[in-house]
């Protein structure tokens, strides 16, 4: 649904160049659900702003649903952007319009008549859960209903597209989980493509079919979540599974800790179970057969993508040869990881 090609963006500030995005090619397949995520700077809203072309590209090919969006006419384009809708981070609601009236807005732009408009809007109302607030002003919306007025708005023009710059990022967390549940159905229900740009993994994890990382406008690595989070090929893809299953450093170990081996030193690894294998006594039956000990330091069980995934950190003890035969029978079984040695 979504192709970027060789996607380049530069800026001049003054007399220098920035490259915001160096050679971005992605694909979002029609349906899903495509999550990008990156640090701040990384070049995330100067991209979800190229796929409609509020920042036109440099270079490169921008298709959505078969066109290429860099080579239409300004009357083409305009077209094509009615297959796009795009929610912000701050709403963009209009103060002096109700909720009715916000959601109509991009359909009166259009010519619609008001029979059209009412028969657009009100079922929007009913999915975004506004029916009673059809009324109200802007002023007199929590932070999450402002949000569901805006994804009601964008929704109004029938897009096969949706686009969610940073669209949680205000809210609470308990709104935010509300959001994305109300996203995950406007994409189950209405077969809408969704593009998300976050940096936040919580809302990788819930709704995303996929994701891709951005750092210093490049793309280093893109995957399926479940992959993403079983094997993360680059520091930073670690650094934001670390960030989603709340790992942190283990104080019972921290002053014994090494990157490298020494004599006598024993393991620290990261265990990630997915499925059914959550709840399988994996460590005990490594313990019985190879004569090890392990000592748990870290456990996390979260869902990602609507499976379970557990995340555990042990220390394993034991001779050399046994050690290595205990972590080669997890490896047979789990997704292993050596993270350090202690002493």
């Amino acid at each position: 649904m979504i192709e970027l090609k060789n996607l380049t963006k530069v800026f001049q500030a003054g007399e220098k160049e920035v490259k915001a995005l160096d050679s971005i090619n992605l694909s979002v397949p029609e349906g899903s659900i495509y999550g990008v995520i990156g640090s701040s700077g990384a070049g995330k809203s100067t991209l979800i702003r190229c796929v409609n072309l509020l920042e036109r590209p440099s270079s490169g090919g921008v298709v959505v649903d078969g066109q290429d969006l860099t080579r239409l006419s300004e009357k083409g384009l305009r077209q094509a952007r009615r297959n796009i809708g795009m929610i912000f981070q701050h709403f963009n609601l209009l103060s002096s319009r109700t909720v009715y009236q916000n959601i109509a807005l991009p359909l009166e732009l259009a010519g619609a008549t008001q029979q059209e408009i009412e028969t657009a809007v009100a079922p929007l109302l009913e999915l975004t859960g506004l029916k009673d607030k059809r009324d109200s002003y802007p002023s007199q919306l929590s932070g999450g209903q402002k949000q569901r007025v805006a994804i009601a708005r964008a929704l109004a023009s029938k897009p096969k597209v949706l686009l969610c710059d940073e669209a949680t990022s205000a809210l609470d967390p308990q709104t935010t989980r509300s959001i994305l549940a109300l996203l995950k159905d406007i994409n189950r229900e209405l077969k809408i493509t969704v593009l998300i740009i976050t940096h936040e993994m919580d809302v990788v994890k819930t709704i995303c079919d996929r994701v891709a990382i951005l750092s210093h406008g490049q793309l280093i690595e893109e995957n399926d979540v479940e992959s993403f989070f079983l094997n993360p090929q680059t520091d930073l893809a670690r650094e934001f599974v670390r960030s989603a299953i709340h790992e942190k450093p283990v104080a019972e170990v921290e002053s014994r800790f090494q990157s490298e081996p020494v004599k006598g030193s024993r393991p620290v690894v990261r265990i990630t179970f997915v499925g059914q294998r959550v709840v399988e006594p994996l460590i005990t039956q490594a313990a019985k057969q190879f004569g090890t000990d392990f000592v748990i330091l870290q456990a996390d069980i979260e869902t990602v993508h609507s499976k379970s995934m557990g995340f555990l950190m042990v220390e394993i003890m034991g001779n050399e040869k046994d050690v290595e035969a205990s972590m080669n029978f997890l490896k047979e079984n789990v997704q292993v990881e050596v993270v350090g040695y202690v002493s």
